[in-house]
């Protein structure tokens, strides 16, 4: 069911706009806001888009006001859309007590337990009606999308594009939480939102997915940037397993390792324009798609 988009505000940027929207989703039961950005190209016609999930406690501002994105993406023609990272105002008890965990922690999953499987619908609200909804009502080419994420929002870029086939024809990540399974931040939220049955917790660790595809999902290649001055990278990242994933199932993974960058956004600026540039090679790649408007 397709719901009506309520304009917050509009920016001009770069030739293109920024816009921030709030619309009310039927997946979630609540109103969800999400930010887009249009590229000049979009004006003559449907462009190609990068998906941007964020981390823990952010929303759908921080990727677009602190990652310095839109400047490149005019350049080369691509659209971003930044959803939010959780339902808000749900009112369930405790739903803000924790940064990691519930307001700002949806971790890009259905929440089977209750009281958070109400509302808590991250993957498909992103998947089946958000993503949908924004390739039917603005220029984007729904079928040129990349995704990418950071930390929460890395783990996310890679579980959904590993869980749904053919849905995302690029795939990056900064900084991800690549073996949820096998920190604490993941322990805490897959216990609150998919219960004690570490069963089911494997149907969302990057890792473990990657282990399980019988083919190389991107063999046009999968960028991962890491900072080695993350003070989370030993305790809850774990590249090091999701690249040895990759190794073993021959999918080819460029994992870069920078000396001096932590956690943060000054790590992702420095970043974006390769990531970006990564996308637009894979989704500009297929003649049959037809070149972007430029």
């Amino acid at each position: 069911m397709s719901t009506s988009f309520e304009l917050l505000s509009s920016h001009a940027c770069f030739g293109g706009e920024q816009r921030f929207y709030q619309h009310a989703s039927t997946t979630i039961g609540l109103p969800m806001k999400f930010a887009v950005y249009l590229p000049p190209q979009a004006q003559q016609g449907p462009v190609p888009a990068v998906v941007y999930l964020a981390g823990l406690t952010c929303t759908e501002e921080t990727f677009m006001v602190k990652a310095g994105a839109q400047r490149l993406a005019a350049e080369l023609g691509l659209a971003l859309i930044a959803p939010d990272t959780s339902p808000r105002g749900a009112g369930v008890p405790g739903e803000a007590d924790s940064w990691d965990f519930g307001v700002g922690a949806g971790f890009y999953l259905d929440a089977t337990q209750a009281p958070w499987r109400t509302h808590w619908r991250m993957e498909s609200y992103l998947l089946d009606e958000l993503l949908p909804q924004v390739t039917a009502q603005l220029p984007i080419d729904g079928r040129r999308l990349g995704i990418t994420g950071h930390s929460m929002g890395g783990h996310g870029a890679l579980t959904l594009a590993l869980r749904h086939p053919g849905r995302f024809q690029s795939l990056s990540a900064f900084a991800p939480i690549c073996a949820p399974t096998q920190c604490p931040w993941g322990d805490k939220a897959f216990t609150g939102y998919l219960g004690p049955d570490r069963s089911t917790w494997i149907e969302h660790d990057a890792t473990v997915l990657m282990q399980h595809q019988p083919v190389a999902p991107y063999p046009a290649g999968i960028l991962i940037d890491q900072g080695l001055a993350d003070k989370f990278l030993d305790e809850q990242l774990h590249p090091h397993l999701f690249e040895a994933a990759c190794t073993a199932i021959g999918q080819p993974l460029t994992l870069r390792r920078h000396a001096g960058y932590d956690h943060g956004y000054y790590f992702v600026q420095s970043f974006m324009a390769d990531h970006l540039q990564h996308h637009a090679r894979q989704l500009m790649a297929d003649p049959s798609m037809g070149a972007p408007a430029r």
